[in-house]
């Protein structure tokens, strides 16, 4: 945990030092870095046979919380801005 933590304290440190220059090869790198992941983590997950036989419940009480998140999200993002945004009633006059 403390390594995970210190890695991305170390990577905030390096961006911090580095803000006012543009680096166009991070973008690509990082983009095929999460494909890279992403698969990586599927391939775990598939190789897990605890796992596979769980799918069914898994898969709904995933579907269940990523809804749940996704829509308190929004609400939130919703009423976020709603409470930020000006009003353009009192700024035409």
């Amino acid at each position: 945990m403390f390594t995970v933590l210190g890695c991305m304290l170390a990577g905030m440190v390096v961006g911090f030092i580095f803000r006012k220059k543009h680096f166009k090869i991070i973008q690509s790198v990082l983009f095929v870095l999460i494909w890279l992941l992403l698969f990586l983590l599927g391939a775990e997950i598939g190789s897990n046979p605890a796992v596979i036989r769980q799918t069914g419940k898994l898969g709904f009480d995933a579907l269940l919380i990523g809804t749940a998140g996704t829509l308190g999200s929004i609400l939130g993002a919703d009423l976020l801005w709603k409470w930020i945004k000006p009003d353009k009633s009192t700024h035409e006059k």
